[in-house]
């Protein structure tokens, strides 16, 4: 499984670990993921998704999955989260529609 976040796209980043006597040293600096459950209001379904805890912050302060994966690039996101993208938009236009 990747470290990757399923929304963001954000990954393993490097640097150095530098020592008192200015030794550089490579290493990763992996994001931090939890795997949260997500509900989607549109849909009525909630999805299992791995995301890094800024990107749940940020879907508190956008104001949740739906708007927030609306308007997220694809090159960004998961497979997974295009479709669940895919399925929002369709409802959405649904809605529209009636």
């Amino acid at each position: 499984m990747s470290r990757r976040c399923e929304l963001t796209g954000i990954g393993p980043m490097v640097g150095h670990s530098v020592s008192h006597s200015n030794i550089k040293t490579k290493r990763r600096f992996l994001p931090s993921l939890k795997k949260v459950k997500l509900a989607s209001e549109a849909l009525g379904q909630s999805f299992s998704l791995r995301i890094s805890n800024a990107a749940l912050r940020t879907l508190d302060f956008k104001g949740g999955l739906d708007p927030f994966i609306v308007k997220a690039k694809d090159e960004q996101l998961s497979v997974t989260a295009q479709r669940i993208k895919r399925q929002i938009k369709a409802k959405l236009a649904e809605q529209a529609a009636a």
